[in-house]
C-alpha cells in the first residue's frame, strides 16, 4: 500500500509572466513543460526553508527582475498594477511532482491560500479556482495523475479591484481593494508603502495528500472543565467523507499523548468507535467525551507553562486498513471574556484567572508574504521575550497562518484575530468608500468560516473580531454573531444533557466582538478613541487623565532602528539626519529627508505638545549619534507606556495593545525590532516593564510601586533603591521592607524623595531591586536615568568621556551552527559613598556584589573554556547603556551583523561593583568558517570591542 499522508510541494517551482508565455495550461502540463534557461522568461519561484511559494513581487525581487522595494526609494521604480493593468502581474507558476497510490486510494491537491483567483492544470486537465484570498481549495486529482512524473501549472490572477494610489498616499490608497476579500494594507498605509502586485500569487502551502476511501476533514477539539479544573473532558467532532462507491465500515480512533521529560511520550487516552459511512457520503462524527483528571493546563506567557497534548485521529476501513490520519497539538485551557464592571474594559480570564493584557498589534511577518517557519518562530519568540501576552492580528492584514499560531501555542501568546474589515477602507475613510464592505458578502462569509475551521483548535486563539475600527456590514455581522455564538457551557459554566456537544459548533468557545472599538475596547461604542500614535512625555502615561477607557487596542509611538539598519536599507543620501527647526513657541519640528519620510518616520517631537526628546540629550552630530540617542528615548518611551498602564491595573485598565510591535517592511515607526530582525532599545524597555513581577517608579507621583501580575503572593521581600551621580557617588540609598505583595495587585511602597533633597544632582541614575530578604535573590531589577524638573539630559554628553573599567567573562557552547553563550559583565569601578547614606546597609549590599563577582572570577581562572576580557579605565561610575551585537568576521558586506540573535537582556547599565549575566543564542550563517564576533559597545564605549570571537 502507498503511504497515507501529506507531501508539501515546496520545491521546484518556477514562474513567468502570463503575457510572456506563448502556450496555454494544457500545453504546459502535457507537451511543452517549461524550464529555467537563458532563453526562457521562466524564473525560480520558491526559496528553501519557506513553506510557501513567494508571490509575484517577491519572486521578481528574488530573481533581481525588479529592485528591492524595501530599499531606499526603489519601490518608486517598480511598476504599480494601477499603471500596468492586471495582466502585468498575472503569473504562471509551474512544478513537477511524483505521487504513488494504489487501488482504492485517493489523491487530493491542496492549496491553503491563493490571491486572488486561479486556473489549475494537472497533466492537461483544467480546474477553475474561485476567488478569495482567505480560503482553502482541495481538488480530487486521483483519476488524472500519472504513476511517475506529474505536471502542475497554475495561472494566478490579481485581485479584481487593485485600486490606484493617490499622490498623497493614504490609508488603503483609493480603498478599491476593499471591494475584494483580500488584505487591505497592499494599497499603502501611513506605516507602509504600496505593494505593487497587491500580493498576487500562491502565498501559502501547496500539498498532495493520499488517503484511503475515507478521509478526515477539519476535526474540532474542545475542552470543558469542572470541580475547579480537576475534571476535564475533551470533546471531538470530525467530518468524515467516503470517496468510494460502497458503504464504508470504519473504526475511528483517537489517541492523546503527553510528552514527558527526555522525549518520552505517555499515552493518556486511546479510544475507538465504529461508524458506517454511506457510499460517496459525508457524516459528522462526534466522539464520546474523553475524561481527564487534573490535566496539565495551557497557560499564556507569564502565567505558567504552555502544556500541549498530541491529538491523533485515525480512521481504519474494514477490508482496507488505515485510510487517513490527522494530528494536532492541543492545549487544555478555558478562556472567558466579559466587560469589567470596575473599569469598563474587556477582561479576560484564562483557566479562571484574570490576565492583565500587555501586548501589541501585528500586521504580518513580511509585506511581500515571504513567509517561513523560522521567521515565524523568531517573530513569536521575540514577543514572548518581551514578556507580552497578546498579539492582535489587525484587520487590514492577514488571517494568520497555522505556523504562526503553532508558535503562539508554543510560546504562550494569546491571539486576537480580526476579519478583513477596516474603518479606513470600509465606510469610514477619507474619501468614504465601500460603506457596504466587500462586494461579495457570501464570499466574505465563506472565507471567514473556512478561516475559523483552519485555526479554531489553537489554544492561543483568544477571540474573533469583526473589523478594525469598524464593524462588518449588517448582514455579515449578524451572520458572524450567529456562526460564532458561544456554546451554553461557555456562558453558564454548566453542561447539561440537553446541550449539544460543544465540538459540533463552528467554534463556540471564544467570543466574537464586532469591532476593535466596541464592547469593552476603547470607548466600547465605536467612536475613534484609540491611539495616540506619536511621541509622548514619559510621565504622561501614568496620569489618570492620559486615557479614559479600560482597554486601549492601539497606542503607538516612535520606532527608530539602529544606524546599522539605516545603512543596510538605504543608500548614503538616506543617512542624513533630520533638520531641527525651532519655532517661535520654543517647540522643535523635525524635518526628515525624503527617504525617511517615504519610510514613514515618526518624529521625536510634537510641536505644541511635546518637546523634542532626542534634543534632550544634545544636538546629534551624525547618524550614529542620532540613532543612539533615539534608542535612549525608545527605551524610556515604551517602558513608561507599559509601566503607566500597569500602575493602574484593574483600577482603571484591563489591558493595552501597542501600535505596533514590528514592521513588515523597512519602516521607521512603531516597532520593537526592525524588518532585519534587530531589536531596538524599546524591545528591552518593554521586556523590563512587562515582567510578571516588576518594581517601578511612578513617573507622575514619584512613588515606588511593585506590580504583581501573578497568582502568587510575594512575602518577605524588600526594595533596594540607590541613586548614582555622574561622578560615581551614591548620594541616596534606602531599603524598603514589604510585608507582602498580593497576587494580581499593584502595591504603592513609598515616595522617592531624592529629587526633594538638599542639592540633588540635575541628572542622576536610579537603580531599583526587588529581592527576597531570605536569600537576597533578585526578583526584579529596574534602572532609570532621570533629570530634575525643568532640566534635561545634556550633562550625559560629557559623561561619555568617562572610562569605566569592565571585566567580561564568556563561555560558549556550540551545537552545529548554533551558538549558546553565557556572558558575565562586571563594572569593576569602586563606589564612592556619600555621607548621608546609611553605611551599614550599603556595606552589606556591596559585600553581596563582591561575593558574586569573586565567584565568577574564580570560575574564570579555573576553567580554560572561559574567555576573559578586561576594559581598563580609571574612572568610577555607571557603565551606561551597553549593547551587545553579533557579527560575521568573514563577510565583505557593509552590514556585518548576524541576525536574528536572542539576548536575555540588552541596552543595560551597571552601577559600580555590579555584575550581570546574559544568555545569547543565534545560528551562524551557512558556510561561515571563522567564529562569529560578539561585540560590546555603550555610552562610555563608543567603539565596539570584541568579547568573543
Amino acid at each position: 500500500m502507498a503511504e497515507i499522508g501529506k507531501t508539501v510541494l515546496d520545491s521546484g517551482w518556477i514562474a513567468a509572466r502570463s503575457t510572456e508565455v506563448d502556450v496555454d495550461g494544457v500545453q504546459l502540463t502535457t507537451t511543452n513543460p517549461p524550464a529555467v534557461s537563458s532563453e526562457s522568461r521562466w524564473m525560480e519561484a520558491v526559496v528553501p526553508g519557506t513553506f510557501c511559494i513567494w508571490p509575484v513581487l517577491g519572486t521578481l525581487v528574488k530573481n533581481k527582475a525588479v529592485p528591492d522595494p524595501f530599499y531606499g526609494l526603489e519601490n518608486e521604480a517598480i511598476t504599480d498594477i494601477a499603471d500596468s493593468g492586471r495582466d502585468y502581474y498575472t503569473f504562471w507558476f509551474f512544478t513537477k511532482f511524483q505521487c504513488k497510490w494504489l487501488l482504492n486510494q485517493y489523491v487530493h491537491l491542496n492549496f491553503r491560500a491563493i490571491n486572488y483567483s486561479a486556473e489549475v492544470y494537472v497533466n492537461g486537465h483544467k480546474t477553475v479556482l474561485p476567488k478569495g484570498m482567505f480560503r482553502r481549495h482541495t481538488l480530487d486529482v486521483t483519476d488524472i495523475l500519472h504513476p511517475e512524473n506529474n505536471l502542475l501549472a497554475v495561472i494566478v490572477n490579481p485581485p479584481d479591484h487593485p485600486g490606484t494610489i493617490p499622490p498623497e498616499g493614504g490609508q488603503g490608497g483609493d480603498h478599491e481593494i476593499g471591494k475584494d476579500v483580500a488584505a487591505q494594507y497592499v494599497e499603502g498605509w501611513d506605516w507602509i508603502c504600496p505593494i505593487r502586485d497587491r500580493n498576487t500569487g500562491i502565498w501559502d502551502e501547496v500539498s498532495i495528500s493520499v488517503t484511503g476511501p475515507v478521509r478526515i476533514i477539519d476535526p474540532h477539539l474542545v475542552s470543558t472543565f469542572f470541580d475547579d479544573y480537576k475534571r476535564a473532558y475533551l470533546h471531538v467532532t470530525a467530518e468524515l467523507e467516503n470517496k468510494s462507491t460502497w458503504n464504508a465500515d470504519c473504526s475511528v480512533n483517537i489517541q492523546i499523548t503527553a510528552e514527558l521529560e527526555n522525549g518520552v511520550c505517555l499515552v493518556e487516552h486511546l479510544q475507538t468507535e465504529n461508524v458506517l459511512i454511506p457510499a460517496q457520503g459525508r457524516i459528522q462524527h462526534t466522539f464520546k467525551p474523553l475524561f481527564f483528571y487534573k490535566p496539565e493546563l495551557w497557560w499564556p506567557n507569564g502565567m505558567g507553562k504552555q502544556n500541549l497534548y498530541d491529538i491523533l485521529i485515525t480512521v481504519d476501513v474494514k477490508e482496507f486498513g488505515e485510510s487517513d490520519s490527522w494530528m494536532q497539538p492541543f492545549g487544555f485551557r478555558k478562556i472567558e471574556s466579559a466587560i469589567d464592571s470596575v473599569t469598563g474594559g474587556r477582561l479576560f480570564k484564562i483557566n479562571g484567572e484574570p490576565i492583565f493584557i500587555r501586548g501589541g498589534n501585528w500586521i504580518l511577518s513580511d509585506g511581500l508574504l515571504r513567509l517561513s517557519k523560522e521567521r515565524y518562530r523568531t517573530d513569536i519568540k521575540f514577543h514572548a521575550d518581551m514578556n507580552m501576552n497578546m498579539i492582535r492580528c489587525w484587520g487590514g492584514g492577514l488571517a494568520e497562518r497555522p505556523e504562526f499560531y503553532h508558535f503562539c501555542d508554543i510560546y504562550g501568546l494569546l491571539v486576537w484575530q480580526e476579519f478583513w474589515i477596516t474603518g479606513d477602507v470600509d465606510g469610514r475613510g477619507v474619501p468614504v468608500s465601500n460603506p457596504n464592505g466587500p462586494l461579495d458578502h457570501d464570499l466574505f462569509l465563506l472565507c471567514a468560516r473556512d478561516t475559523v475551521k483552519l485555526l479554531r483548535n489553537h489554544p492561543s486563539l483568544a477571540l474573533w473580531v469583526g473589523g478594525n475600527e469598524q464593524v462588518p456590514p449588517k448582514d455579515i455581522n449578524e451572520a458572524l454573531k450567529e456562526d460564532l455564538r458561544l456554546h451554553s457551557y461557555f456562558e453558564t459554566q454548566l453542561l447539561s444533557d440537553k446541550d449539544s456537544d460543544p465540538s459540533v459548533y463552528l467554534d463556540g468557545t471564544r467570543v466574537y466582538i464586532q469591532g476593535s472599538m466596541w464592547d469593552g475596547f476603547a470607548d466600547g461604542k465605536g467612536n475613534f478613541t484609540d491611539g495616540p500614535y506619536e511621541i509622548q512625555y514619559p510621565e504622561d502615561f501614568f496620569k489618570d487623565t492620559y486615557y479614559k477607557y479600560g482597554f486601549n487596542p492601539e497606542v503607538g509611538s516612535v520606532g527608530m532602528p539602529v544606524a546599522d539598519t539605516i545603512r543596510a536599507t538605504m543608500p548614503p543620501e538616506g543617512w542624513e539626519i533630520p533638520l531641527f527647526k525651532k519655532g517661535l513657541d520654543g517647540f522643535v519640528e523635525e524635518v526628515p529627508n525624503r527617504m525617511w519620510d517615504y519610510h514613514k518616520y515618526i518624529p521625536y517631537s510634537k510641536p505644541g505638545k511635546v518637546h523634542d526628546q532626542i534634543l534632550m540629550y544634545g544636538t546629534p552630530e551624525n547618524l550614529d549619534d542620532f540613532c543612539l540617542k533615539a534608542q535612549l528615548v525608545n527605551y524610556i518611551q515604551y517602558r513608561a507606556l507599559f509601566e503607566g498602564w500597569s500602575s493602574q491595573m484593574w483600577t482603571k485598565y484591563t489591558g493595552v495593545l501597542i501600535w505596533k510591535n514590528q514592521n513588515p517592511w523597512t519602516g521607521l515607526r512603531g516597532q520593537f525590532y526592525d524588518h532585519l530582525l534587530d531589536q531596538t532599545a524599546s524591545f528591552y524597555g518593554c521586556r523590563s516593564a512587562a515582567e510578571p513581577v516588576h518594581v517601578q517608579l511612578n513617573l507622575a507621583s514619584y512613588f515606588f510601586e511593585v506590580v504583581n501580575t501573578t497568582s502568587k503572593e510575594l512575602s518577605d521581600v524588600a526594595i533596594e533603591a540607590s541613586v548614582w551621580d555622574l561622578d560615581g557617588n551614591c548620594p541616596y540609598f534606602k531599603v524598603f521592607k514589604i510585608v507582602s505583595a498580593p497576587p494580581k495587585k499593584v502595591v504603592k511602597i513609598s515616595e522617592f524623595k531624592y529629587p526633594k533633597a538638599e542639592n540633588p544632582k540635575p541628572v542622576y541614575f536610579l537603580l531599583l531591586k526587588l529581592y527576597n530578604v531570605s536569600d537576597k535573590a533578585v526578583i526584579s531589577r529596574n534602572f532609570y536615568w532621570l533629570h530634575l524638573p525643568g532640566k534635561d539630559y545634556r550633562l550625559l554628553e560629557p559623561y561619555r568621556k568617562k572610562q569605566i573599567p569592565l571585566t567580561i567573562t564568556c563561555n560558549v557552547v556550540m551545537v552545529g551552527p548554533k551558538y549558546e553563550l553565557e556572558i558575565n559583565v562586571h563594572n569593576t569601578s569602586r563606589a564612592d559613598l556619600a555621607k548621608n547614606v546609611v553605611q551599614e546597609d550599603r556595606k552589606r549590599d556591596l559585600g553581596l556584589l563582591q561575593k558574586l563577582f569573586s565567584r565568577c572570577v574564580v570560575s574564570a581562572d579555573s576553567n580554560r573554556g572561559l574567555k576573559v576580557v578586561e576594559m581598563k579605565g580609571s574612572d568610577s561610575g555607571v557603565a551606561f547603556f551597553l549593547r551587545f551585537s553579533v557579527h560575521n568576521a568573514e563577510t565583505e558586506k557593509q552590514d556585518t551583523r548576524i541576525l536574528p540573535v536572542h539576548y536575555s537582556d540588552n541596552y543595560f547599565s551597571l552601577v559600580p561593583g555590579e555584575s550581570m549575566s546574559f544568555k545569547i543564542s543565534f545560528a551562524a550563517p551557512t558556510g561561515m568558517k571563522k567564529s562569529p564576533r560578539v561585540m560590546l559597545q555603550g555610552w562610555n564605549y563608543p567603539d565596539r570591542f570584541s568579547v568573543f570571537g
